[in-house]
């Protein structure tokens, strides 16, 4: 718990800094420096390619890209150039950091088509045996940054290991009793491993969202701005990812509970 709420203050801190800095890089912009500009805005970019990343290693473990086609940095190196042209468009502090985000994911959009997903594969979730669940989780690994992927890619070690946590999806008072079963039952890598196969699994958008919402700890209103939805279409997708963990995780270890 305590490693958890040191993250989350780490993460929050990228938003302060983010506020901090937008009065300088106005003035920069204003003054045509580019290279002062940037400078400013390199300080903002380490979370920005860690999400990044997260989305080619998806976008690659589905095999919607070939490893390799894209790597993080391009991506970043085009947002530079894209913040300095459309500085004009951030309206104050608080909105520059999102607004990163939300460019970055419009230059990730472009490059790559949005990868469909098959909803059999949770169609019939309830009817998965062990056996199953077991055989699906044999094909992957977790790699480095805590990302899914297929067992034969290779780790990156500058990415942090995603740490997500029971308490992001058991989070109604009437669920915490099949919580402290899980937690008592599973160790903490068996957790990570389930919960990143199954996010694996999710819609693009339904885990972008998630994944906004838990590891960048951007508010419901900040995504949708991000996302270009609705912050009822945020709530939904976040409730829809809980949902899905919440189930795979009881029937896969708690079938015997009820």
């Amino acid at each position: 718990m305590e490693k958890t709420i040191k993250k989350n203050i780490r993460k929050r801190k990228f938003h302060q800094s983010a506020e901090s800095l937008f009065t300088n890089l106005v003035v920069e912009k204003n003054n045509g420096h580019i290279a002062a500009f940037n400078k400013l805005l390199l300080k903002l970019m380490p979370e920005v390619e860690k999400y990044v990343r997260r989305r080619l290693k998806r976008a690659t473990s589905g095999r919607k890209i070939s490893g390799g086609s894209y790597v993080a940095q391009d991506f970043i190196d085009e947002l530079f150039v894209e913040a300095y042209d459309n500085f004009d468009e951030v309206g104050n502090a608080k909105e520059l950091y999102p607004w990163l985000f939300k460019k970055v994911d419009e230059l990730f959009e472009d490059a790559i088509e949005e990868e469909e997903f098959d909803m059999s594969t949770f169609e019939n979730i309830d009817d998965y045996s062990q056996q199953e669940w077991d055989a699906m989780e044999e094909k992957y690994s977790v790699d480095g940054d805590g990302d899914l992927v297929m067992l034969e890619e290779l780790d990156d070690p500058r990415l942090n290991k995603n740490d997500y946590s029971l308490n992001q999806v058991f989070i109604e008072d009437t669920e915490q009793e099949l919580a402290v079963k899980l937690d008592q039952s599973l160790d903490r890598e068996r957790i990570q491993n389930h919960i990143n196969m199954v996010l694996s699994t999710l819609p693009s958008l339904t885990y972008t969202v998630f994944d906004l919402f838990n590891q960048q700890r951007f508010e419901m209103d900040e995504i949708a701005k991000i996302k270009n939805i609705t912050t009822a279409e945020v709530e939904h997708l976040l409730a829809e990812a809980r949902k899905r963990l919440r189930l795979s995780f009881s029937k896969r270890y708690l079938i015997d509970s009820n």
